[in-house]
């Protein structure tokens, strides 16, 4: 394998006076080789040839497996190529500060491998972590990964296809790869376009000239998330994930390491697991280098962690990270290339660890300098059964449970356990947890948790604070999800090492065998996203999510406001309210006269008479559709009319409602929040699934989520309506029943 004598940049973007100069495009032998394209090439001929075309093809025909092997097949019969139309050639998905590293008028080309490459492969003589370099592009977290992930070969060959190649009869611009998104394993498909200035690669690319599954690789996982420019920064456990479907532990190592640290990452490695380290970035300058050699605010990957024997007998705890630049850009200190520590080891325990003294960008460090000169690191365990103890113990199984959920606006995104009155609205979920050994002295059970935000990447959005707490439900508590008072006046078990802006949140904990409740949460209230629970525990378990069944109780049922608690509230009519139905009465029989009944504008005036004056505050009277759902609520006949009866039915519903109002307007601003609006139905009896909150709160709430009182009357009727009528034609008590086109038509048309 030839490599190609390229230039490593000495700043981080490329420098364009380094690497792409007018006029001094590499033209050595190797890269000269792959890089000139003769009238008389095999690539030149593969393309002008052949007379091949490019064919634009949708992704929504590829959806399938069979339908992309059809795909392939037809492009091959054809001699054409497939062009992607889900990630165009072009700028869009270029980052918006690129061509700044270019030199002016520079021009951005989009080719294929074979047009600029006469030998190009997928592979060249194998995969290695060095086959990978940065481009112009600030992704080195995605270089650490892919880096940590190419020393595995069984790992690489699920994310990396092998069987794939430029110049062969299956070639037709077409390439798959696979990664784990947000649960479930996803085939990516490219084309093999490649941004490219004087015919050398612009972004990631192998340090062999003619390799280009790196390049590839980087340009399916840009297309996950929506383009190249998504990648300018990140996590490197983000990739981790996505190649292994793993979970990540994060270490903190500002205040030191743990003591078991170096035990943890030993073991990591002989599991497989991927790991990565980083030192926190300098507020002031971006990647700012350090006079030992390390870079801030940059992701490096840790390729090896070993014990070495000295010559005096003694052990050394070593570990080997590597920078994604790939250059000279090292450690300087003890343990590096050329450092005297060297000489302590014999030939062979060199030879043993894969000594080598090379500006490659890997190097060694002492255990120790490393803790004290890194930041952070992340460990990647490939599954469950590696995050257990060590797996020669055949103590610890994991069970893996997955829960896919959203925060929504007004709804369920009730933020941290400081928003008392939003939390408990957070999606709830619930786990138990066992003691696996019921012989040993610890009564204790293990879960892990991890709490990832969904596509927030992809969508250009910045990752929230999220994180989670665990509360053990006692015997006596209710079943279903918990409301306000049980996290009032409840401990919490448990909860996240921290709230983090990460994409993912983990924790491992050891609790006591009993139920849990676990709640998911972003740090405040209102953030919107999707996010992935994962549960691991030590045996097979159940777990769901907390939600209501649909209850709504009849009116004579309705007796106290605030579930019996302290903020109990008697709903028997005040002397006040007692005079005011009598005279709303004394009104109805004055203006009724000799007619058939009230029509809605009857109803508007005398109940508007009314409930502006003892109504909640600021209410400034019912709408005209607001009086005709009143009426319909309780025109049994569906005359058209209201009778004196049916008036005195609505005016006790009307009360009832009044008061329920009140009590969650508390600071009688004339309307109440929705996420109060759950508490507030909650009180009377009404439960409906947070499916159905959600289309409530988005019917009834006005844009930043408050409810009127007339829409909270509104809501209040339509309900009872649906329910009660639902409860007149299910004779048998069941949870479903039938309606005739005509009775449905006129229970959704006159409510």
């Amino acid at each position: 394998m030839e490599s190609a004598e390229w230039q490593p940049p000495s700043v981080h973007p490329y420098e364009p006076s380094k690497l792409f100069a007018p006029g001094k495009v590499d033209r050595s032998a190797g890269l000269s080789r792959c890089c000139s394209l003769s009238q008389h090439s095999p690539a030149m001929a593969f393309f002008e040839g052949s007379n091949r075309l490019a064919v634009k093809v949708s992704e929504e025909l590829r959806r399938s497996q069979q339908s992309l092997l059809a795909q392939q097949d037809e492009l091959r019969s054809k001699g054409e190529l497939f062009e992607d139309l889900e990630f165009p050639a072009d700028d869009s998905v270029l980052p918006d500060d690129l061509y700044e590293a270019l030199p002016p008028g520079a021009e951005i080309v989009w080719k294929r491998p074979p047009e600029f490459c006469d030998t190009a492969k997928f592979v060249s003589d194998g995969t290695s972590r060095f086959d990978v370099r940065q481009g112009a592009i600030g992704d080195c977290w995605l270089l650490a990964a892919v880096a940590s992930l190419s020393m595995y070969q069984d790992l690489f060959d699920q994310v990396v296809p092998t069987d794939q190649e430029f110049f062969d009869k299956k070639y037709c611009g077409m390439f798959k790869f696979r990664f784990w998104m947000f649960g479930e394993w996803k085939d990516i498909w490219i084309d093999d376009r490649l941004p490219t200035y004087a015919n050398q690669l612009i972004f990631m690319h192998s340090a062999d000239s003619d390799e280009f599954w790196s390049a590839l690789l980087e340009k399916a996982y840009a297309k996950t998330m929506g383009s190249y420019r998504a990648l300018v920064g990140g996590s490197s456990s983000e990739a981790m994930e996505d190649f292994t479907g793993g979970i990540t532990e994060f270490f903190d190592l500002v205040n030191g390491p743990s003591a078991e640290l170096f035990e943890t990452m030993h073991k990591a490695t002989k599991r497989c697991s991927l790991m990565g380290c980083g030192i926190n970035a300098d507020a002031n300058q971006i990647e700012a280098r350090l006079e030992n050699g390390l870079i801030m605010g940059h992701a490096y990957s840790i390729t090896a962690v070993e014990k070495v024997k000295l010559l005096s007998g003694d052990e050394e705890c070593l570990v080997r990270i590597r920078n994604p630049w790939g250059n000279e850009e090292e450690w300087k200190g003890s343990w590096g290339d050329d450092s005297s520590e060297w000489d302590q080891l014999s030939v062979e325990e060199k030879q043993r660890i894969g000594l080598s003294n090379a500006d490659d960008g890997e190097f060694w460090m002492s255990f120790d300098d490393f803790a004290q000169n890194f930041h952070k690191v992340e460990i990647c365990h490939l599954g469950p059964d590696s995050l257990g103890q060590d797996s020669t113990a055949g103590k610890t199984r994991w069970e893996a449970i997955t829960h896919h959920g959203s925060w929504v606006r007004n709804v369920n995104a009730g933020g941290c356990r400081k928003y008392l009155d939003s939390f408990w609205l957070n999606p709830q979920f619930q786990v138990k947890i066992v003691d696996p050994d019921e012989g040993d002295d610890e009564d204790l059970g293990s879960v892990i948790i991890g709490l990832m935000q969904k596509n927030m990447r992809k969508q250009g959005a910045a990752n929230h604070f999220i994180g989670y707490i665990l509360y053990q439900v006692g015997e006596s508590d209710p079943p279903g999800p918990k409301e306000m008072n049980f996290f009032k006046y409840k401990a919490s078990a448990a909860r996240s090492p921290t709230f983090g802006d990460t994409r993912e949140i983990t924790g491992r904990h050891k609790l006591a065998p009993g139920t849990y409740i676990i709640v998911p949460s972003t740090f405040d209230p209102n953030m919107e996203a999707e996010f992935l629970l994962r549960i691991y525990s030590e045996q097979p378990n159940e777990s769901d999510e907390m939600d209501d069944t649909v209850n709504v109780p009849e009116v004579e049922e309705l007796g106290t406001v605030g579930g019996g608690t302290d903020s109990e509230k008697n709903v028997e009519p005040t002397e006040r309210e007692k005079l005011m139905e009598a005279a709303a009465c004394k009104a109805f029989s004055i203006l009724m006269g000799d007619r058939p009944g009230f029509v809605v504008e009857d109803l508007m005036e005398i109940l508007n008479m009314a409930f502006t004056k003892s109504g909640p505050s600021g209410f400034t009277g019912f709408s005209k559709e607001a009086c005709r759902s009143l009426l319909a609520f309780v025109d049994v006949d569906q005359s058209g009319y209201l009778q004196f009866d049916e008036f005195k039915a609505l005016w006790k519903c009307l009360r009832l409602w009044s008061v329920v109002f009140k009590a969650f307007d508390a600071d009688s601003s004339g309307d109440f929040n929705s996420f109060e609006l759950r508490a507030a139905l909650g009180c009377m009896g009404y439960r409906v699934p947070n499916k159905i909150y959600q289309s409530l709160v988005m019917r009834y709430a006005g844009k930043s989520g408050s409810i009127k009182f007339d829409d909270f009357v509104i809501l209040c009727v339509r309900m009872r309506t649906i329910l009660e009528s639902f409860r007149a034609q299910n004779s048998d008590g069941k949870a479903q029943t039938s309606f005739g086109l005509d009775e449905l038509l006129q229970l959704a048309l006159y409510s």
